[in-house]
């Protein structure tokens, strides 16, 4: 059985998450709503749609690491409309050919987990993770000093992908 572990994202869960009263996330940034912001490298926002948006995984388990969230502030996926559900698939789509134009993965994960013991993160927002997968994305390093290597800095990935949608979105 093949494990995605990530280790460095317990310090982010940490300091994240703890508290309980701090603004969702995937609702607020830097005291503003999400829905109302502009995508950018600050935000990690890449696209928007009606009912959700593109994120970039601020700690990703590998490059490329994408999450399609809704505008709706829920921890149930039962709560979600018919509209909503489709226009997240239709993203997680959307999200799929981006990762493939850009990076060409030999594979990906796609999924949620709901409630803390499923692996929740962020367990009161729920979020879908595009996760590319390569067959070289294992070496040496997670096995002999606890670390995983992302080949890309956070910048540059949101660059790449930016222009691409954008380049997407023209084309139709």
């Amino acid at each position: 059985m093949e494990i995605i572990w990530a280790p460095w994202r317990g310090n982010y869960i940490k300091t994240h998450f703890m508290d309980k009263k701090k603004d969702c996330i995937f609702c607020v940034f830097n005291n503003k709503k999400i829905i109302d912001l502009e995508p950018s490298i600050e935000n990690l926002i890449l696209h928007k749609s009606k009912h959700c948006f593109i994120m970039m995984n601020k700690y990703p388990y590998i490059n490329g690491h994408l999450m399609v969230i809704p505008y709706k502030h829920t921890d149930n996926i039962l709560e979600l409309e018919d509209d909503e559900k489709n226009d997240i698939f239709s993203i997680i789509q959307f999200c799929v050919q981006i990762l493939y134009n850009v990076y060409k993965p030999d594979g990906f994960n796609i999924g949620i987990n709901l409630g803390k013991v499923a692996g929740a993160g962020i367990d009161q927002h729920i979020h879908f993770h595009i996760v590319p997968r390569f067959n070289a994305d294992h070496n040496f390093m997670t096995t002999v000093s606890n670390c995983r290597i992302i080949n890309f800095c956070l910048e540059e990935t949101y660059q790449d992908l930016y222009n691409a949608i954008k380049t997407k979105k023209k084309e139709g």
